[in-house]
């Protein structure tokens, strides 16, 4: 039983989360408002998994460890080439609208807010980012980065074996 407990705990430390944001929510029932927390949170392995989630819960702790649990659940796996991705890639969610660019080793993780949090906790280190959107909204965002991180793809190799 300890051993079971043991790699448990691993697990969930190999994984860093990080909240991109927390609202107060509200619905009206006949007897007033009804108050509510809603937490979005990204959780990756910084070696090319990462997830984002969102939970609501009356508690905002509570609301914030649904959201982890729920974006450990739902990772993805990220190309990575030489700590970027492999190619330019556009993606839109809403009225999000993000646009990825691979960079030289170096450059660095240029991206601001949401983008920038998603990259990082993928193992991204050298990337140019663009929000290309009219909207502020953190989840809209972060869902149009994942969107554009499932896109990509890595070169194939094999087609240009098969071309010579």
């Amino acid at each position: 039983m300890i051993a079971k407990k043991d790699f448990k705990k691993k697990k969930d430390q190999e994984f860093d989360s990080k909240l991109l944001g927390l609202s107060r929510v509200e619905r009206m029932t006949a007897g007033g408002r009804r108050l509510r927390f809603q937490a979005v949170v990204v959780v990756g392995d910084r070696k090319g998994r990462v997830g984002v989630r969102v939970a609501k819960s009356s508690d905002v702790s509570e609301a914030i460890n649904k959201a982890t649990n729920l974006a450990k659940k739902e990772l993805i796996k990220v190309p990575i080439i030489d700590d970027t991705i492999p190619h330019q890639i556009e993606a839109k969610y809403g009225a999000a609208q993000v646009l990825l660019r691979p960079q030289k080793k170096g450059r660095g993780l240029v991206a601001g807010g949401t983008v920038r949090i998603i990259c990082d906790l993928a193992g991204i280190k050298n990337i140019s980012a663009k929000i290309v959107s009219r909207t502020n909204n953190k989840l809209n965002n972060a869902k149009a980065t994942i969107e554009a991180l499932k896109k990509l793809k890595l070169p194939e190799e094999s087609v240009s074996d098969n071309s010579k």
